[in-house]
């Protein structure tokens, strides 16, 4: 269960993030608010799993046998430098496709339809590149949350007499961008990386980039109180410590699933639209909001039960799945 609630307790911080832009930095670029939440929050994983893996060398007295993904990250092949790449391109477009999308459709909308788009498309890439159904309660509970997803995008769009169609199609390419960067940290972590080793190769190279494409974009509003309190919010909470309780739990977990326990994000991004923000709630959109909560708990009931039913812990599983052979397993 302890895998579930990290992805759920990290969708909660993702979930805070247009509120945060809402409140703290609602005139600035949606590129230059991604690029300064990803120079920090990357920045400061990749610091993180640099200082991960200089304690589990000492605590190895120095050892030259490093641990697999220890080994692989000073050793990378072609496939690997691959997937690294592929995965921080998709850090980089997520974050101001996601920004673009909330600013033109709202955050409850825009939040909705970047991470409702993403378990479809995520499951779909899974199922195509492993051959494997990601299961029946995937598929139950992702239908449940897409329609609970329509039927908040449909609210949102007659509220404002007509679909923003840019921020949809930025509110998609941002989902399109985390099911890519989901699936190659999946990808990196089969192949033997460590959770937090994967997430800090991944996001400090996208974080390392973010720098010069802040600085072009401007940075001045970071020197604000109301601006540098934002800054620290998306860089440290809802990236660095978000997404090493991500990377924890997509380790044990199939990429589908965790893509689905994500739209906790929009859930949450909802009620902070409602409550904080003082967004108008539809009646549409309240049950849509009702739609998409059944399908993460019918989503957390059925791992819940496989569990149950095999007697061995989701770990272990998620271990058997990982050395199945190509084509029928995780890989």
């Amino acid at each position: 269960m302890t895998p579930l609630l990290l992805v759920l307790f990290a969708a909660v911080c993702f979930g805070t993030t247009g509120t945060a832009q809402a409140l703290g930095a609602p005139e600035v670029s949606a590129f230059s608010l991604g690029s300064a939440r990803l120079a920090l929050g990357g920045t400061l994983l990749g610091a993180w799993a640099l200082f991960a893996g200089l304690r589990r060398r000492a605590a190895l007295g120095g050892s030259l046998q490093l641990r697999p993904d220890s080994a692989r990250i000073h050793q990378t092949n072609r496939a690997h430098l691959g997937l690294i790449a592929l995965g921080a391109l998709g850090v980089l477009l997520y974050q101001p496709l996601f920004f673009a999308g909330t600013a033109g459709s709202g955050v409850a909308v825009g939040t909705v339809l970047a991470l409702g788009s993403a378990p479809v498309i995520t499951g779909l890439l899974q199922w195509g590149l492993e051959r494997r159904f990601p299961g029946l309660s995937w598929g139950v509970a992702t239908a449940i949350a897409i329609l609970g997803v329509a039927l908040i995008a449909a609210a949102g769009a007659g509220d404002a007499g007509g679909a923003n169609l840019g921020g949809i199609a930025a509110s998609v390419g941002a989902g399109a961008s985390y099911s890519i960067y989901t699936l190659s940290a999946k990808a990196l972590m089969n192949r033997g990386w460590s959770a937090d080793g994967t997430m800090g190769i991944v996001f400090g190279a996208a974080g390392v980039l973010s720098i010069p494409l802040l600085l072009a974009s401007g940075a001045e509003w970071m020197l604000t109180p109301a601006g540098l309190a934002t800054a620290a919010w998306l860089g440290v909470v809802t990236t660095t410590v978000a997404y090493l309780c991500f990377g924890a739990g997509l380790a044990k977990l199939q990429a589908a699933t965790v893509s689905t326990l994500t739209l906790a994000e929009p859930l949450t991004a909802s009620i902070l639209g409602l409550v904080v923000l003082r967004e108008q709630l539809a009646g549409l959109e309240a049950l849509g909001l009702i739609v998409l909560a059944a399908g993460i708990v019918v989503l957390v009931l059925g791992a819940t039960r496989a569990r149950t039913r095999s007697g061995r812990p989701l770990t272990a599983r998620a271990a058997d799945a990982s050395q199945a052979p190509a084509g029928r397993g995780a890989r």
